[in-house]
């Protein structure tokens, strides 16, 4: 069960009261546990999120005090599901990177796929599609090499879902027909949520013969009894009457939205009725009727309102069952400490650095490291605006990160702070270190910054330090002297890495950050 997708969550619920109820027969505790955890999985799917919610904190501490990694990945991508549906996209990312980092050689092949799949989920529904991207196709990659055709599948779906909500419809229907060939050549069904997808892109591609044929093969698969996740079928109608109005039947495109709305209303299926309501609309207008194209916007307008105060209201509901009890407040507590990882760009962070940085350099003479700032980003975000700021950030990150890997084996890339980064390179004297940031620093000054800045120029500067060239050798008098040498690469010019500066009689240790 906890490596299958529970097409019934209620049949599930139950099965996971009986598996608990012969666990603790058995006086098995790690069982006991594990079938709590299902159950709270249950709950999520049937829409308990308060219920679900309740239970993670008492599993997770069982987790962490027994060491049972396994067990503690499965409890935030549990948690991480239900911050997502609680529209919680911040925590939903910080979740899903706990449970990839806690992957190690005791999961199983579906937790190596799907928990890098929801990660890169994570990073799409935070609107890092550049960094989703790589996600998905390393998991695409792993899914091959494992061998693990169906999950494969569901990955490639979920990517052309994120790919076509963040406006890529090249990329999203590349993926689709990527997923069209897997299934065919190991002669696997597509599921009726995975040709929705298909369907969808193909209406936004304008192929309307063609996705109404795909929808209408959706419902019949699901009327014949292929369960699919609540109020999919209403979704299959929506996307049917869309189909139908881009050729224009508008008849048979008012009698599949009729469908829709009827399950909409039946299922409280509230955002869904906002894009139903949308669709009526513009079939009004495309028969000519302005006046009820009007009127349905109105109720548009009206039915976003409702919806938006029934999720206040059902988060506010949620979050205070969450937290109602000293336990479940001390947990949250005790968690948000333990996060060691900047939740926009994905590195570690500054809590991190003082945990881990000070062990470093009293066990390696030989470690180096730089500290990178971003040049004139106020002026990035002055021009940008600061969601463009977040993005050159999120870039920025991840050229770090993916041109230390390739620069070393161990070390690690954080986040200080503002546009300032930190890199750590075990075992590596200043000189040849030197020689590596700076490539790190060219590869950013040679990226194509285009798509991300509109045309803006990104450099960095770099201030490098080693543990050997400071006494005493401590964290403290190491980032000093790399903040020493940051402040000399601005002075010269910027888009340069400096090390080596001696501090002046009245030099302060650390820079102004209010400097330019």
């Amino acid at each position: 069960m906890e490596d299958q997708t529970v097409t019934d969550p209620e049949a599930g619920q139950a099965a996971a009261a009986e598996l608990e109820r012969q666990a603790i027969a058995l006086g098995e505790e790690n069982l006991v546990v594990r079938a709590r955890l299902l159950g709270a999985n249950m709950l999520r799917r049937t829409g308990d999120l308060a219920g679900a919610a309740r239970q993670l904190p008492d599993i997770e501490r069982w987790a962490v005090e027994h060491g049972d990694r396994c067990l503690q990945a499965r409890t935030y991508v549990a948690w991480a599901n239900v911050e997502r549906l609680f529209g919680d996209t911040a925590k939903f990312l910080e979740y899903s990177l706990s449970a990839v980092e806690l992957l190690d050689d005791t999961a199983t092949p579906h937790m190596q796929i799907w928990y890098r799949c929801t990660l890169a989920d994570a990073l799409a529904d935070n609107g890092y599609m550049d960094s989703a991207r790589p996600r998905f196709q390393q998991v695409e990659a792993l899914a091959r090499e494992l061998r693990q055709w169906e999950q494969l599948l569901m990955v490639l779906n979920n990517w052309a879902c994120s790919e076509q909500e963040a406006g890529d419809l090249p990329q999203a229907r590349a993926v689709a027909h990527r997923m069209q060939e897997y299934s065919t050549a190991h002669g696997l069904d597509l599921n009726p949520g995975m040709l929705d997808t298909i369907g969808a892109i193909q209406i936004e591609h304008g192929e309307y013969a063609e996705a109404e044929q795909v929808m209408l093969e959706c419902i019949a698969r699901f009327q014949a009894g292929e369960l699919d996740h609540s109020g999919q079928l209403a979704e299959y109608q929506l996307n049917l009457a869309r189909a139908q109005h881009g050729l224009g039947a508008l008849d048979r495109a008012q009698v599949s939205l009729d469908a829709a709305r009827e399950l909409c209303v039946e299922g409280d299926l509230h955002t869904l009725l906002v894009r139903v309501h949308q669709e009526q609309a513009e079939l009004h207008a495309a028969r000519g009727d302005y006046a009820a194209a009007f009127a349905a916007q109105k109720v548009v307008f009206a039915t976003n309102e409702d919806l938006q105060a029934r999720q206040q209201l059902a988060e506010a509901l949620n979050r205070h069952a969450m937290f109602e009890t000293a336990e479940a407040r001390e947990a949250a507590r005790q968690f948000r400490e333990q996060a060691r990882r900047d939740p926009l760009t994905g590195l570690r962070n500054r809590r991190y650095v003082d945990e881990k940085l000070p062990a470093l350099l009293a066990a390696d003479p030989d470690l180096s490291l730089a500290i990178f700032d971003i040049d004139h980003f106020k002026r990035i975000n002055d021009t940008l605006g600061h969601d463009g700021g977040d993005q050159v950030l999120a870039e920025v990150a991840r050229l770090l990160d993916t041109h230390l890997a390739a620069a070393a084996a161990t070390g690690f890339a954080a986040r200080l702070g503002g546009e300032e980064f930190l890199l750590v390179l075990p075992l590596t004297p200043v000189a040849a270190a030197t020689a590596k940031f700076d490539t790190i620093r060219r590869a950013i000054s040679e990226h194509d910054w285009h798509d991300t800045t509109k045309g803006l120029h990104i450099t960095v500067s770099v201030g490098v330090a080693g543990a050997n060239e400071t006494t005493p050798r401590s964290q403290t008098a190491t980032l000093a002297a790399a903040d020493r040498n940051l402040y000399a690469a601005k002075q010269a010019g910027r888009n340069r890495v400096v090390t080596g500066t001696e501090p002046e009689p009245r030099h302060r240790a650390y820079r102004d950050h209010a400097a330019p």
